[in-house]
């Protein structure tokens, strides 16, 4: 008896340990069980509202703020931070950098430098390296500066927006929509122009790349490589090329003599705002750059409301740090409060890549970043009345990595014949080897002085084949019609981690391909070609012959039945249009309960407009209705017209 008790009991074990394993595979790991978002303890009174983040030599933290305080943290990974006042009385400081003992910051107009030279703690020098002009127009943001490998400064200044044309850029003084380099001695050279909102500059290897926010001209948010001389989009800063220094020649009405500016008056002389056209014929920028050799295309697009609205800075993860993903680039979002990551590589000279999510859930807007002598980062964050997710208006937070590797698309790389994935996990070869585990869809965006641009000549793409490596950490897969200059969006919902069946914590990448590699292709013999997706259909079945019988007697009708009372169609629930608000990216802007870039659903639901009428509202937006929202929402024609019309039921149902 004892010996089957004790078979009994291995039996139960084992039945509970398969049962506890299974359901372990099942559930995949998400974000938060490989980086933790930590709060900086932040004395009372001080708001900090992060314009500017650097890590001094000895590992003190250095904030600035855009309300025109310097902050030095000390122990700042520490339970206890301690802060300390630098320096005061500055106009906006929107990035800041340390050199030579001194720390720099780029207010509205000029490049400060601060120094302590009597070592009390406090800045008791504030020199002026170079000042530009203002025209006092509240948009006239600076950002930087970011220093060069020669030592010189980069500083970006932004557009200002028109009074009766208040969604368009304008630059009304010198060097507004322009990249500025400036050396310590204050000599200032213009350096490339086209920039809108450019709130993200940094240089990655050494080379200097930027970030700009959607709006007119700017489809969606991209990192861009910028060098000297470069046109990157925006026609404002062209007011200022017939300058003596300028690097760029192309001028406004060169601009103008080959895309419409939709610069059009009512009969009664006022200007009419542009709004975007269904089915128009369009240009794309990549069809501008044939007209303008000077214009830079994006290195790698952010999708708009999937990895960004309002991109930030750009900063390369350290050797040794974050894992499998050491030497990419992280890039902060605004808007939405996330990090995306970004992989490039060069082609044919060119860079492109893919992005991708990497963090979300921050308190506030993502503006400045800063690696910590810990390996963890440092995220700075405000959201300036501009909106954002998250609970806060500012803040300061630390992501650290907990050195688990997490099961995601480590890098793509683009192929003469389609995309190389290479993971940070071996994949499962049965899921790998199967076409239904993968699909490919391209889009673009239309260039144009509306506000946004919707997604714009979508295409599915077939998966022709894959080819998975001897160790499962990469997969080729042949791609049908492959695009030149479009977004190419790779989702691999099918398939799975070898070890423990996972799904990617992360199943999308965005990739930018400007060129297509040169090189041999597969052949089809080599590659999988299995697809669990095709169902062979069956022989249809002979029914048996129906035997001959006798007329049924006749059968007395049935007294008619009353009518059935009207069903009234019921609102969908919040789960039941999740999804949707998710795949229309709806949800990056709009909280059901709580403002964020844009007004709640339930706000939405107060003004008590006609589901049709929403559905209009979401094809051709009407900024001018919400004038306590600066950033206007752009038009989405791409979202079907049954879908608007339950979306509408489901805001009107929280009346």
């Amino acid at each position: 008896m004892k010996n089957i008790d004790k078979i009994y009991k291995k039996v139960l074990l084992g039945v509970f340990a398969l049962a506890s394993i299974s359901a372990f595979a099942q559930e995949t790991p998400k974000e938060e069980d490989f980086s933790k978002i930590m709060k900086v303890a932040t004395p009372e009174g001080i708001i900090l509202e992060v314009g500017g983040l650097v890590n001094m030599p000895n590992g003190d933290l250095a904030i600035s703020t855009r309300r025109g305080d310097v902050f030095i943290v000390e122990n700042p990974t520490s339970s206890r931070p301690y802060f300390r006042k630098f320096a005061s009385g500055l106009h906006e400081i929107l990035g800041l950098a340390y050199k030579d003992g001194a720390l720099y910051c780029a207010q509205r107009g000029e490049l400060t430098k601060l120094i302590d030279n009597n070592q009390d703690g406090k800045a008791d020098v504030y020199e002026t390296i170079y000042s530009w002009p203002l025209s006092g127009h509240y948009h006239e943001y600076s950002f930087g500066p970011k220093i060069a490998p020669d030592g010189s400064f980069f500083v970006t200044a932004n557009v200002a927006f028109g009074s009766e044309e208040w969604w368009r850029g304008e630059s009304r003084v010198p060097w507004r929509g322009w990249t500025m380099r400036i050396t310590e001695d204050g000599k200032m050279e213009p350096w490339a122009t086209g920039m809108r909102s450019p709130a993200g500059l940094g240089f990655l290897n050494d080379e200097l790349f930027y970030t700009d926010n959607q709006g007119d001209w700017m489809g969606s948010g991209a990192l861009w490589q910028v060098a000297k001389g470069d046109f990157l989009g925006h026609p404002a800063g062209l007011a200022w090329t017939a300058m003596p220094n300028s690097p760029l020649k192309l001028t406004e009405a060169q601009f103008n003599s080959k895309i419409d500016p939709r610069k059009v008056k009512n009969e009664k002389g006022r200007y009419i705002k542009p709004e975007n056209v269904v089915n128009e014929e369009f240009k794309t920028l990549f069809d501008m750059k044939k007209e303008f050799p000077e214009l830079r295309l994006p290195a790698v697009w952010l999708p708009y409301g999937i990895l960004g609205i309002s991109n930030s800075e750009p900063i390369t993860i350290p050797k040794g740090h974050f894992g499998p993903f050491e030497g990419q680039i992280l890039v902060g979002d605004q808007g939405m409060s996330i990090l995306s990551r970004v992989f490039m590589e060069k082609v044919n000279g060119e860079y492109q890549g893919a992005s991708f999510m990497f963090r979300s859930g921050f308190r506030s807007g993502v503006l400045r970043m800063s690696w910590a002598r810990d390996s963890s980062l440092f995220i700075g964050e405000t959201n300036r009345g501009w909106g954002s997710a998250g609970e806060a208006n500012e803040g300061l937070q630390r992501l650290v990595w907990n050195k688990k590797t997490p099961f995601e698309m480590k890098a793509v790389r683009a192929m003469p014949d389609g995309f190389e994935i290479e993971f940070t996990l071996p994949v499962d070869q049965k899921s790998a080897e199967d076409l239904a585990s993968y699909s490919v869809e391209s889009y673009i965006y239309k260039y144009q002085p509306v506000y946004g641009s919707p997604p714009v000549n979508p295409e599915n793409h077939a998966i022709k084949g894959v080819k998975l490596s001897a160790d499962g950490l990469k997969a080729r897969i042949i791609v049908d019609n492959l695009r030149r200059y479009y977004i190419h969006t790779i989702k691999l919902d099918g398939l799975r981690e070898r070890d423990n069946f996972y799904s990617l914590v992360h199943p999308t990448a965005y990739y930018t391909l400007n060129n297509i590699p040169e090189g041999a292709k597969l052949s089809m013999t080599e590659v999988s070609t299995k697809n669990s997706s095709i169902v062979v259909a069956k022989a249809p079945t002979v029914a048996p012959a129906i035997k001959k019988t006798s007329p049924a007697p006749a059968v007395k009708p049935a007294a008619p039945k009353a009518a059935p009372a009207v069903q009234v169609a019921k609102a969908p629930t919040y789960d039941e249009v999740k999804g949707m608000l998710a795949s229309y990216t709806c949800l990056s802007c709009h909280n059901p309960d709580k403002k964020m870039v844009g007004p709640a659903f339930k706000d939405i639901a107060k003004r008590k407009y006609s589901p049709e009428k929403i559905v209009q509202l979401i094809h051709n937006p009407k900024p001018e209705n919400w004038p306590d929202y600066p950033t206007p929402m752009p038009p989405m024609p791409q979202v079907k017209k049954e879908d608007g019309l339950k979306i509408a039921a489901y805001i009107n149902s929280l009346k």
